[in-house]
């Protein structure tokens, strides 16, 4: 790498634990456990929007500006100029999980065990039903389809169709996140114990991935899709996904050794795989030759959130303790 730290960086101390980061065209967002959301707008301005009574738990960018939503059982869209908006509210429940899709332009929520899923702005709110708590959302890359993980396995719906009636992957145990590859041919979540579980959609072959000293926190494909980076590990786990997936195939390890990775994002174009640690730390680490650079120095707590700008010229992270910024790599700079 050509150069250890970008720079300029921006930096905030915010008042609260930073639960998600987002990044939108020219804005970063970041939700925080006081029920603020901090808007950074790549020219400079900052906003604190007020948008939920509690904590503002989840986050995804949505139609030019983002979703949030909270354990008031509100979800709000978020204008990149700080305007706001309820979409929807649960009458309690809190919202715990939020995905949209941009191919699409759905949307999606989870509130106990119900998704609504709403097929594109402005559309009504479909109600999909689970036998158990929804812990994680992920659409199709086409945004057609959605995947809602729950205790024993995870749902599929297509959420266009009448009458739909989900299709079930079945694997015991709490599944608490979930991801669907890029080119939509497998399924993986995070579970309750310190492993990944996974399906190949076309012959429901299963996949499991363990051996790891803490829950996976976070995970990331690569943009075409050839790998899985995850957290939860002295260092970034990379397990394969070209061919037929994972099976009978080692996992690479990647960045720095020592403190526990907490989060993982992959850049959006480049083989280039952001990680915060532990330590609040934040590394930058090539894949192709493992070459990693400090851009972040360890700090007082651990990293709970990152996220690439969709062009991968600037990344957003935020940390348990309130600290956030957003670092700018623009013009490329590793």
């Amino acid at each position: 790498m050509n150069q250890a730290a970008p720079s300029p960086a921006r930096f905030l101390a915010c008042d609260a634990f930073v639960t998600a980061a987002a990044y939108a065209p020219g804005v970063a967002a970041f939700t925080l456990g006081d029920g603020t959301v901090r808007l950074v707008r790549d020219d400079a301005e900052e906003t604190a929007i007020a948008a939920h009574d509690g904590a503002a738990l989840c986050l995804a960018a949505w139609a030019d500006g983002f979703v949030s939503g909270g354990d008031d059982g509100r979800l709000v869209r978020i204008g990149a100029d700080g305007a706001m908006e309820e979409i929807f509210r649960t009458g309690g429940k809190w919202i715990e999980q939020v995905a949209a899709s941009p191919a699409s332009g759905a949307l999606a929520c989870a509130a106990g065990k119900e998704a609504i899923v709403f097929a594109r702005p402005g559309a009504a709110p479909r109600r999909f039903t689970h036998p158990a708590t929804v812990m994680g959302l992920a659409f199709d890359p086409k945004g057609k389809r959605i995947a809602a993980a729950h205790y024993n396995g995870v749902t599929l719906w297509w959420i266009g169709a009448e009458n739909a009636s989900g299709a079930l992957l079945e694997w015991k145990g709490s599944h608490t996140a979930v991801l669907w590859h890029p080119g939509g041919e497998f399924i993986v979540t995070a579970m309750q114990e310190n492993a990944l579980h996974g399906w190949r959609l076309a012959d429901k072959q299963h996949m499991r991935m363990a051996g790891y000293p803490a829950k996976v926190k976070s995970m990331t494909f690569f943009a075409k899709g050839k790998w899985l980076a995850t957290a939860g590990a002295e260092s970034v786990i990379c397990w394969p996904f070209d061919g037929k997936g994972p099976m009978g195939r080692n996992a690479r390890e990647v960045g720095p050794q020592g403190s526990i990775c907490t989060a993982v994002a992959a850049h959006p174009a480049r083989g280039l795989i952001a990680s915060g640690h532990a330590d609040g730390s934040l590394w930058l680490t090539r894949f192709e030759d493992d070459k990693a650079a400090c851009v972040r120095a360890p700090a007082a707590a651990p990293v709970s959130a990152l996220s690439w700008r969709p062009d991968g010229g600037r990344l957003a992270f935020g940390c348990e303790d309130g600290a956030a910024g957003v670092l700018n790599f623009e013009p490329a700079n590793v």
